[in-house]
């Protein structure tokens, strides 16, 4: 007897419905981005019971005739396929007739529809997929369509639906995520008949950003735009201090479409990197546009997931665009209270900017020579530069811990030696270095300062010259796993040009011979491990060149001045004034605040001496 057979036709209709709607928000999904599809730029939305018991989607799109009404509601029934090549190009949201009949196989669906120029409108009821009836009917232009009962014959499925407040939640994202990425579209949520959110058109895509993820984040979304005639993308990157402990703050839009992707994420992250800690996920909105044939959006029966044909390309473009940005933006342009061009202060000095940031030399001078607390060499000063307008400042959060984005219309000046123009006033338990500004108190934490300082000398030497090298007195030799000496010895080319002299000394052993000279009297053999190991863990799936950069923040870790040692305020003041010629001052390589500042303001208002 056969074991193989052909599934009735209803049952292989809820199979394929299953990968479709897998509870109330698919429908939604689903019945929106259809509406966007037919070109509407007014989609309602409307639930009972967190759609258990309905979810209706009414759009002002161009609507359908009779007989096309007749066909949206047949499997492989669609408008937007005509030919193989279609397939490899889409251009479209979804497909109408694929939807339908899902949702229809699975629920009790009215659909509702008329062609603008039609005198009456086309009214098709279904149960379980089967058409019961079919009238005429009086109807604005566009589709109306209304599910009731979801899930109503398969039991199984129904009892997994959460309740109607969780289920609601789920709707509610849906439709928030698909707002985001469409601001030229009005939409209105409504629940059990009572509305819960609207968000009306509008022509600036920032203001639809900021009325979906709130007008308190606005200010913290730095611009990002990048293109190519392969790739373009625009989009909104969000400062270090918005980070998140999910990536439900990611959100990516490919071609119009909200999508999930692991690999832009993992983009998005390599371009924050040095300004997140380990385990955050930058707040990002992304509309990345690629030709349709180098993108296939059938990846997933829900339409959520894609894949791109040129993966690195893309992994590279945005990884760029973000680290660009943030570089941009990571320099505050003035503490508040700077003074206006011309206008003078022997104890305030006039803050002020040049149109690029200074580049740093090869040999740049140190310090710090580690074990010591005496500065190596004299530093520097900078040269005033011509003064920069226009460029926005840095204000606080209502904690006043923490620097956000302008308020628009708030432009201030910036100088070089910003940090370097601080005035010194102390130091608080051997770790910050208190500094005073023209309208608040700054605190720098000296080992993330001087590890960003390090970092970035060893980053510029490793594409210079050779570095000083301290040779030891006596070789010390490391034994390591075979996987790390393997991951080791691949970057021993690369060390050299960092001050290191390391040869292999047999089997998994190493002799280390000569260190850089910013790293003589530490430590050498439980730095060489922590490299080794961070090689091997690193240098398979993301490259020599990440690994080489996490062995770079271990170096400076261990290059740099610690917690809890007592500095000089000549040593306080050529630290800051190093920390001005960093590209990234803000940060240390792990991602960690190098300052924060309490406005005058905030700590009025902590000792009450304002109301």
């Amino acid at each position: 007897m056969s074991e193989i057979r052909i599934l009735p036709e209803i049952l292989s209709n809820k199979i394929a419905a299953g990968e479709v709607v897998e509870r109330p928000a698919s429908v939604v999904k689903e019945l929106v981005e259809n509406a966007l599809d037919a070109g509407s730029t007014r989609i309602i939305i409307e639930v009972e019971q967190g759609g258990r018991s309905l979810v209706r989607v009414s759009d002002n799109g161009v609507g359908m005739g009779h007989d096309d009404a007749l066909l949206a509601i047949e499997r492989y029934a669609t408008s937007k396929i005509r030919k193989d090549e279609d397939l490899f190009a889409i251009t479209t949201l979804g497909f109408r007739g694929e939807a339908l009949p899902s949702i229809a196989a699975v629920s009790r669906l009215t659909l509702e529809t008329r062609e603008a120029d039609a005198d009456a409108g086309t009214r098709i009821e279904l149960a379980g997929g089967k058409i019961s009836r079919v009238s005429e009917v009086g109807a604005p232009p566009g589709t109306l369509i209304s599910v009731r009962q979801l899930f109503f014959n398969t039991p199984a499925r129904r009892k997994f639906m959460k309740t109607a407040g969780t289920e609601m939640g789920h709707i509610g994202d849906i439709v928030a995520n698909i707002a985001l990425g469409w601001p030229q579209v009005q939409f209105r949520l409504i629940h059990n008949g009572r509305p819960v959110r609207s968000w009306q058109a509008v022509t600036d895509p920032a203001d639809r950003v900021a009325d979906v993820l709130g007008q308190n984040l606005r200010n913290d979304l730095h611009p990002l735009e990048s293109g190519t005639e392969a790739i373009s993308m625009t989009g909104w990157i969000g400062a270090p201090h918005t980070a998140r402990r999910t990536s439900r703050g990611i959100y990516i839009y490919v071609n119009g479409r909200f999508v999930r992707d692991r690999m832009v994420q993992h983009a998005l992250s390599d371009g924050c990197s040095g300004r997140l800690m380990k385990g955050q996920f930058p707040l990002a909105v992304l509309f990345i546009t690629v030709p349709p044939d180098q993108v296939d959006v059938n990846v997933h029966p829900a339409k959520n997931e894609v894949r791109f044909s040129q993966q690195k390309a893309v992994h590279r473009a945005v990884a760029e665009a973000v680290a660009r940005t943030l570089q941009e933006a990571d320099r505050p342009t003035a503490w508040p209270g700077a003074r206006q061009p011309g206008e003078t202060d022997p104890e305030r000095p006039v803050i002020q900017d040049t149109k690029a940031a200074p580049e740093m030399s090869v040999e740049m001078p140190e310090i710090f020579r580690p074990g010591s607390s005496r500065i190596s060499e004299p530093l520097p000063d900078y040269a005033p530069a011509e003064a920069v307008p226009d460029r926005t400042a840095f204000h606080e959060t209502p904690s006043g811990h923490m620097p956000v984005s302008p308020k628009p219309g708030q432009t201030e000046i910036w100088q070089k030696g910003r940090f370097g123009d601080l005035r010194v006033i102390g130091q608080f338990r051997g770790t910050y270095i208190l500094c005073e500004s023209e309208n608040g108190l700054i605190l720098i934490d000296q080992h993330a300062a001087h590890e960003r300082v390090v970092f970035e000398q060893l980053k510029q030497r490793a594409a210079g010259s050779q570095a000083a090298a301290q040779t030891l007195l006596i070789p010390e030799t490391v034994d390591l796993s075979w996987q790390e000496a393997a991951s080791l010895e691949k970057l021993i080319p690369e060390f050299r040009a960092f001050g290191f002299d390391i040869e292999p000394f047999g089997g998994n052993t190493f002799v280390v011979k000569a260190v850089p000279a910013l790293l003589s009297g530490r430590p050498v053999c439980p730095l060489i491990a922590q490299i080794a190991e961070k090689a091997a863990e690193l240098g398979q799936g993301s490259g020599p060149e990440k690994a080489l950069e996490d062995c770079l923040i271990l170096m400076a870790c261990h290059g740099a001045i610690r917690a809890n040692q007592l500095l000089s305020e000549q040593q306080m003041q050529g630290l800051l004034k190093q920390m001005d010629r960093c590209e990234n001052p803000s940060h240390c390589p792990h991602g960690r605040p190098t300052w924060i500042r309490w406005t005058t303001g905030f700590l009025e208002k902590s000792f009450r001496r304002v109301v």
